[in-house]
């Protein structure tokens, strides 16, 4: 969650909030609304759960004081208990920031400057009991602090995880550190997979419940998808509208989400502006001159490629069969305008969500989340193709886990999947986001560094091979240990895409043939 963004949002909130007090008019409160859906919005996307918790209740508040131009001015009361819990969300927010923690590699060879302050507190009264867990944390970069239930902070943004099998009246304890830190991520641990007990931990504050029975390894997985907090790229909207007064609209309706638009007036241009813009959503309307919005979306669907982009109409027409003949031929919703926009906002990003997760399931590997081995290599020819344009080096490295084949005859497949998954995690979390790191195929791996020179490769590849070498893999009543091996080639020395792949597979198999768990440069 960026803080800035936060920022802006809330002022935006408060000035509309504001406006609306000073003159109490339907247009100032649709502009509230919009305000507080969109501080919603980027507080569900960020990590802090008791804090979207409380916008969302702000939003659900706002909402039903929604009604129409007729029912404003809202009544005094209503008036003050909204500006109430305003103010209380106003003070959640202006509290101490949490401090910019950077849990990526630059790659200089040398790490990152590791923030002093924990990235999450296990709460237990025992010393042993999840030693095993912060140990394996540990090994992805995550700083763990043990505190006693007697011993709980104020006003932290931190992820709690809470031993409650370690103390004997938990309900309560857990309810007192909801309301001391509403902003923060509540994990129980220890609990019994029990519908009355998982019912009353979530009752009681929780946002997430790991049963006694659930791995550490996956626990582990769990905590690393909530710390993860890659930002998608803003979502776009095509708008296909007769009406300029139409677009401005929805164009200010979708911008206060931060949604990036392009409006059309003349439905003939579309196929052009799908081209260029690349939109995740149109919005069509249904009855325009020369054309309506079914023949445009039958149009748009005549072609492969944006055959599951999502339609959405926009119209006056309330006629049911009308509506519903209009999605059979190629549309995804229909919204009858007036419009909420509140509930335009939640119909297109409901809608690009979904197409996103399909296109990142054609995209990426299932088992990982990495890119696939036909994406990896797209996404290589790009940065490569940038980086000779802008004459920077690119460094490419493949990865293979050693003696892999020995781990899923001896340990399971299961196990097999849980090693290839450990190593994809710690790889995202030690490169950056420009990066291009993808599963190449079975247990191999692809990274790509753009703007890195080979020895900077190497010197980022030599730190990761040593981590993954330290990882204890627990099985049973114990764990073992792999390593993995790593070629790597670099352009402009070579040129190619095809060369530069195959120059560090002849690296990787150097190194295999030099003892394996080292890095070899082409």
């Amino acid at each position: 969650m960026s803080a800035v963004n936060t920022r802006t949002k809330l002022s935006t909130l408060l000035s509309a909030w504001q406006a609306y007090c000073n003159e109490p008019h339907f247009d100032h409160f649709v502009e509230f609304a919009l305000g507080v859906n969109s501080l919603a919005e980027i507080l569900r996307n960020g990590s802090s759960v008791g804090l979207a918790r409380i916008s969302q209740d702000l939003e659900q508040e706002a909402l039903g004081l929604f009604g129409s131009p007729e029912s404003h001015p809202i009544s005094p009361l209503a008036r003050d208990q909204l500006a109430g819990h305003i103010d209380g969300l106003v003070r959640l927010l202006n509290g101490d920031a949490p401090s910019e923690r950077p849990d990526r590699r630059e790659h200089t060879g040398t790490p990152c400057p590791v923030n002093r302050q924990p990235d999450l507190f296990l709460v237990s009264d025992s010393q042993q009991a999840w030693q095993d867990l912060q140990a394996q944390l540990g090994y992805f970069g995550l700083q763990v602090q043990r505190l006693g239930w007697q011993a709980l902070p104020d006003g932290s943004r931190a992820i709690f995880l809470l031993d409650l099998g370690s103390g004997s009246d938990w309900q309560q304890a857990l309810a007192q550190l909801r309301r001391r830190n509403p902003a923060s991520q509540l994990i129980a641990l220890g609990l019994d997979s029990e519908f009355a007990l998982m019912r009353d931990a979530l009752r009681h504050g929780c946002d997430h419940c790991f049963p006694r029975q659930m791995s550490h390894p996956a626990i582990v997985a769990h905590i690393l998808e909530l710390q993860d907090s890659q930002q998608e790229d803003a979502y776009r909207v095509l708008i296909v509208d007769d009406s300029v007064t139409a677009h401005a609209l929805i164009r200010r309706a979708l911008a206060e989400q931060g949604v990036e638009t392009r409006a059309l007036t003349d439905p003939a241009q579309v196929l052009d502006a799908l081209r260029d813009f690349q939109p995740d959503l149109l919005l069509l309307d249904m009855y325009m001159p020369g054309c309506n919005g079914v023949e445009v979306a039958r149009i748009i669907r005549q072609h492969p490629e944006y055959l599951s982009t999502p339609i959405v109409y926009l119209s006056g027409e309330t006629d049911l069969a009308l509506q519903v003949e209009a999605l059979r031929l190629g549309g995804d919703h229909f919204l009858t305008k007036p419009f909420n926009p509140v509930f335009l906002n939640a119909i297109v990003k409901s809608k690009i969500e979904r197409y996103r997760a399909l296109r990142r399931s054609m995209l990426h590997d299932s088992l990982t989340g990495l890119l696939n081995h036909t994406s990896s290599k797209s996404q290589l020819d790009m940065a490569l193709e940038q980086c000779r344009q802008q004459q920077k080096p690119l460094c490419v490295a493949m990865l293979d886990i050693d003696h892999f084949k020995q781990v899923n005859d001896r340990y399971g497949h299961p196990v097999g999947d849980q090693i290839i998954r450990s190593l994809a995690w710690l790889l995202k979390k030690r490169v950056r986001h420009s990066d291009i790191l993808g599963r190449y195929g079975g247990e191999e791996f692809l990274l790509a560094l753009p703007g890195a020179s080979l020895s900077q490769g190497f010197a980022v590849l030599e730190l990761l091979r040593q981590d993954f070498a330290a990882i204890h893999h627990p099985y049973g009543d114990g764990y073992f240990q792999l390593s993995f091996s790593c070629g790597m080639a670099a352009f402009p020395a070579i040129s190619s895409r095809e060369d530069l792949i195959q120059a560090a597979d002849d690296a990787l198999y150097r190194a295999k043939r030099g003892g394996r768990n080292r890095v070899e440069c082409a």
